[in-house]
């Protein structure tokens, strides 16, 4: 915005309303920044734990593959406390859904699924990437929008009070 009159003039309202109004536009960007950036977070979170699985799981395949019936894991029971198991190699996994909800694969399709999910992470991830950045850019227009319309207003009063 390079007229600052103009944009009042074209809005019907005064520099104080039109500030009430610029901010009230500024906290919105800010609160859904927030909510996107939470997104960011919980993706970012949940990537690492699809890739650690598939790893887990091309192991275990492999390992099936190489004519192995059982394979040595470590287990956290707690912080800082573990304990060892044999485990015998299966043709099915169960994958922890979420939401308190577990279910069993075949390996094929368990690979499938978090091959599929890794992929809309990232596809998820780079879209809410492009939102925050136009969500930046409103915001910094925002700003400095707020900057000349409350610097025009402090011109203007001190116009009006030296005559």
């Amino acid at each position: 915005m390079d007229d600052v009159s103009a944009f009042l003039q074209e809005r019907g309202e005064s520099a104080p309303a039109a500030l009430r109004w610029l901010n009230e536009q500024h906290q919105k960007y800010k609160l859904m920044e927030q909510g996107l950036m939470q997104k960011r977070r919980r993706l970012r979170g949940q990537m690492p734990d699809i890739e650690h699985s598939l790893k887990i799981i091309h192991y275990m395949q492999q390992k099936q593959k190489d004519g192995d019936k059982n394979i040595e894991s470590h287990f956290m029971l707690s912080d800082n406390v573990f304990a060892s198991a044999s485990l015998s190699l299966t043709n099915s996994v169960c994958l922890w859904l979420g939401a308190n909800v577990m279910m069993e694969y075949s390996v094929d399709a368990a690979i499938q699924l978090l091959e599929k999910n890794l992929t809309q992470a990232r596809s998820s991830l780079n879209s809410l990437d492009s939102h925050l950045g136009f969500l930046r850019d409103q915001i910094t227009t925002t700003e400095v929008t707020i900057a000349r319309v409350y610097n025009w207003d402090v011109k203007r009063r001190q116009a009006t009070t030296r005559t």
